[in-house]
């Protein structure tokens, strides 16, 4: 234990504790002893009920595969795909959901799929919205969404105040709903409240300021992955502080890739989470 505290692999966090694996003995462990686990048949089973459900489309996938990753493990689990201004748009549907409400459904050409509430408190019939949507397929499908705004006013306005009756309803509903897609970073979170059951992270200031990173897009942006392999990051490399590792792994499946990513203590199980990220890495990529 002596020459491991000489070597700078264990430590003392106060002065009256026993040693701890240091951030450099988590680091050595990681790069020269670990071994990945083989899964659980359990954990084996709750992913591939996903990776077996053919009426998913990727973005499902990802997003139940994080909040799958989440339960078992007890961690945080992050997805971050392409920002949505780097697809293109390819379709959009509406879906009469009541009276004054429908659901206009943006579908982009990674297959990034969004669901967005139009509320329009006048009296509008179905098939003039549909016109507003057969316009909105027919001139901007292709467009970059970082510009379908720009297109939408000086596109689809000019043709749909031509026929479309209460045009003006209408396209402010689709702008609504166009403006809000444009700013959304394609990020998902799961089990950010697993957090709190980490000894780590046992006073209010700690737990602000870890809640407070994952709400900073500068730290998020930062477990961007571009290797094709698994990553471990471990205290201060984690960008998050130095109680906190990250492991994480690209993905890549035709136009659609993006980054899953797991948050927890220092002392996390990293042979599991490899294990499970590996895994979940190879049935995307094989879909």
């Amino acid at each position: 234990m002596a020459r491991l505290e000489d070597y700078g692999f264990l430590e003392k966090t106060h002065t009256s504790s026993g040693r701890v694996p240091s951030e450099s003995g988590y680091r050595y462990y990681v790069d020269n002893l670990m071994k990945p686990k083989d899964m659980t048949g359990e954990d084996m089973l709750k992913l591939q009920t996903i990776f077996k459900n053919n009426s998913l489309v990727l973005s499902d996938v990802i997003q139940k595969s994080i909040e799958i990753i989440s339960e078992i493990t007890d961690y945080t689990a992050l997805s971050l795909g392409k920002k949505v201004l780097d697809n293109c748009l390819k379709q959009v549907e509406v879906v009469p959901i009541s009276d004054d409400t429908l659901v206009a459904i943006i579908i982009t050409d990674t297959g990034y799929v969004e669901n967005k509430n139009i509320v329009i408190k006048e009296k509008i019939l179905l098939s003039e919205v549909k016109k507003v949507v057969d316009v909105i397929n027919k001139l901007l499908v292709g467009i970059p969404i970082s510009e379908i705004i720009e297109n939408l006013e000086f596109k689809v306005k000019p043709v749909i105040s031509e026929y479309v009756e209460k045009h003006e309803t209408i396209y402010q509903a689709f702008y609504k709903v166009f403006n809000e897609f444009t700013g959304k970073n394609n990020m998902h979170q799961a089990g950010r409240i697993n957090m709190l059951n980490q000894p780590e992270y046992n006073t209010v200031d700690k737990v602000k300021e870890l809640f407070g990173k994952f709400d900073d897009e500068s730290v998020i942006d930062s477990i961007e992955e571009d290797s094709s392999g698994i990553k471990i990051y471990i205290g201060k490399e984690s960008k998050f502080n130095e109680d906190t590792a990250v492991i994480k792994t690209h993905y890549k499946l035709g136009e659609e890739e993006g980054t899953i990513a797991i948050v927890g203590p220092k002392r996390m199980d990293y042979e599991r989470v490899v294990s499970i990220l590996e895994y979940i890495k190879q049935h995307i990529e094989r879909e």
